[in-house]
């Protein structure tokens, strides 16, 4: 069996470089209410809706959120990077997410960085996440 890096020129495309994530989709079982719940609870600025679709702006990139025709299924998890992720749960948790626990440290890096972390869900139980990196103390 042949992996990507044994094929030939695999990983570069005439010079093609993608860039940021432009848009992400993630089904839902009723649009309003997950609108409501994304502007509200998120703070998410509403774009627009059309129909059984709504687009919410996250700092650039596009959270396209679509009525599902069935089972909505397991999406990814959706990571918001925020810069203090106390206080981040303590706004979110009045505004009423749910999280599964308080933030917790992931991951301690070489060089003193810590990685921290906190899960919650959508009104149709998708999960999410803050993420904050932590630098060490000088």
């Amino acid at each position: 069996m042949t992996s990507p890096s044994d094929v030939e020129g695999a990983g570069t495309v005439s010079g093609l470089r993608l860039s940021v994530i432009g848009q992400i989709s993630r089904p839902v079982r009723d649009i309003p209410t997950a609108v409501a719940w994304y502007e509200t609870v998120l703070g998410l600025p509403h774009l627009y809706t059309f129909g059984n679709l709504a687009f919410f702006d996250c700092a650039g990139t596009r959270l396209f959120l679509s009525a599902a025709d069935g089972p909505v299924g397991e999406p990814s998890v959706l990571y918001f990077r925020v810069d203090d992720i106390q206080s981040a749960y303590d706004e979110l948790r009045e505004r009423g997410a749910v999280f599964e626990d308080a933030p917790r440290l992931i991951h301690r890096h070489a060089d003193g960085v810590e990685e921290w972390m906190a899960f919650f869900a959508d009104p149709d139980g998708h999960p999410l996440a803050i993420m904050a990196q932590v630098p060490p103390p000088e």
